[in-house]
């Protein structure tokens, strides 16, 4: 079994050795389809000429860098080149233009962005007032019975009989009756005293200083008393009817100042940084349409909702009345949806439009246009995103021209440059490494292309044909038209070299037994 391995491996590079023989004979050690080039003053074949600063700048020619103006340098065959730095895609001319790639400049200006945000019309509950009953009684005559009523101060809401509110009327009266009685002389302190003390009942009773004043004028027979509106308002809740008794503390009416409007909305943790007081707000109400109303931010809330992470900023309206077919209403109602637009902006910062940057995987990388088709690939650190641009804290330098247009298709280039650099070609050497073959097909003797010469493996996956009853593999599928144009030609050499080949193995294998 031992002296099988070196049979083996004297039979391998045998047929390498052969395979190196057949292609540096057949195929000039080179994959070119084009014309050979020049030969140099040396009596080498010069490949092209390159920069040695900028390798991206080449030519068929001697010539200068277009970038830095220095002489181009001629490279050989045989010879490297100069490569290019990692993550650099270099482009012709002819595909810049496929791909249609355009430039920006990175600049420093104002950050613009606009939020768009929703929330609900509601009303300045500080300025609520509830109404409630001073004293027990039956409400006889409601003045306001609907909700939505607006009402001025002073203005009656509802009639009310209380008869202990109608004994501290009459009380008052008598006494102050006494009072103007005795206006040629002066009042004792005893009567000062009960006079004062009768006006404070009445006002703990709910009476308006108005009112009392006006008690020494009421009729004897009138047993009832006018609850007024304490301010201006309008009616958002009734609690009482006609008829109904009432005790103290019980709730009649809720007033609302609708003058003044807050609209709320909720701000995400991640706007804080564009949003503060002052700043204006352009609102939209679908019962207002096309119309638009611009107030200012008064309040952001500091307390965060722990659920949505976000807090709730208030803006105030101004509310006037507007008349509508004949009747005045306010014209933001309440508990209305509402759409805004803040218009954010920041100082001058360096900044990059938002097409040019790509986000892939746990990369944000740019394309900074270097001049004579290279495009470098510059990772950025991001900061606020903007309508248009992005603020970019790292990477970029002001005044450096990046692809906005085209950089998805250089980005793809340069994953297979670095996909094609990192991969370590492996192909089969020797008849016992291929790929098992269909009964009666010989497998392909060779470990380079039969059409081009190169090593197989070394552009990608070899490409693969069964021509009767011959395998025969390619180092790229651009040599496979050509084997196809004249299959007899290459079959010839193949057979050529699987007999060179196998009187060696032969011979080498009854030598070694």
């Amino acid at each position: 079994m031992n002296a099988k391995l070196p049979l083996a491996l004297l039979a391998t590079a045998a047929l390498a050795a052969a395979g190196g023989w057949f292609a540096a004979n057949h195929f000039g050690g080179a994959h070119n389809h084009a014309p050979a080039a020049k030969s140099g003053s040396s009596g080498r074949k010069v490949l092209y000429y390159q920069s040695s600063m900028h390798p991206w700048v080449k030519a068929e020619k001697p010539g200068k860098c277009t970038v830095c103006g220095m002489e181009l340098v001629p490279i050989y065959e045989g010879q490297k080149g100069y490569e290019l730095t990692a993550g650099t895609v270099s482009l012709g001319t002819n595909s810049i233009q496929a791909i249609h790639v355009q430039t920006a400049e990175a600049c420093n200006r104002p950050l613009i962005r606009t939020l768009r945000v929703a929330g609900t019309i509601d009303d300045n509950d500080a300025k609520h007032r509830r109404l409630s009953a001073y004293v027990e009684g039956r409400i006889e005559k409601l003045h306001v019975n609907f909700i939505g009523a607006e009402v001025k101060e002073g203005e009656p809401l509802a009639t009310f009989y209380s008869p202990m509110l109608l004994n501290a009327e009459r009380e008052y009266a008598l006494l102050f009756r006494q009072s103007q009685m005795a206006h040629s002389y002066a009042l004792t302190a005893e009567h000062k005293r009960l006079l004062a003390a009768a006006e404070q009942r009445l006002s703990r009773y709910g009476l308006t200083t108005a009112q009392i004043g006006k008690l020494h004028f009421k009729a004897e027979t009138n047993h009832l008393s006018e609850i007024l509106a304490p301010v201006s308002g309008t009616v958002i809740t009734r609690e009482i009817y006609e008829g109904q008794f009432v005790k103290e503390g019980d709730k009649l009416f809720e007033l609302a100042d609708f003058f003044t409007m807050w609209f709320q909305f909720d701000l995400y943790e991640r706007d804080f940084a564009w949003v503060r007081v002052g700043q204006e707000v352009e609102i939209t109400v679908p019962s207002a349409p096309g119309k638009k109303f611009v107030a200012a931010i008064a309040f952001i809330d500091p307390n965060l909702n722990d659920m949505t992470r976000s807090a709730r900023v208030r803006v105030e309206l101004q509310n006037p009345l507007i008349t509508v077919q004949g009747r005045s209403r306010r014209e933001l109602l309440h508990k209305t949806y509402a759409e805004a637009i803040v218009r954010l902006d920041t100082p001058e910062v360096l900044t990059l439009p938002r097409s040019a940057v790509l986000h892939t995987g746990d990369r944000t990388v740019v394309y900074v246009d270097k001049g004579g088709g290279a495009y470098e690939q510059r990772r950025v650190k991001l900061g606020r995103a903007g309508d248009e641009h992005w603020e970019i804290l790292e990477g970029v330098k002001p005044g450096e021209r990046i692809v906005t247009t085209g950089n998805l298709l250089i980005d793809g280039q340069a994953q297979l440059d670095s996909q094609a650099g990192e991969s370590t070609p492996t192909a089969p050497t020797t008849p016992a490494q291929t790929q098992t073959l269909p009964p009666g097909v010989k497998p392909y003797p060779l470990d380079v292309c039969i059409v081009g010469g190169e090593k197989l493996g070394s552009m990608g996956v070899p490409a693969t044909l069964i021509y009767q009853g011959q395998q025969v593999k390619f180092c790229c599928s651009g040599c496979q038209p050509e084997f196809e144009a004249n299959p007899a030609k290459f079959l010839q050499k193949i057979s050529a070299l699987t007999k060179s080949v196998a009187p060696q193995n032969t011979n080498t294998n009854t030598q070694k037994q």
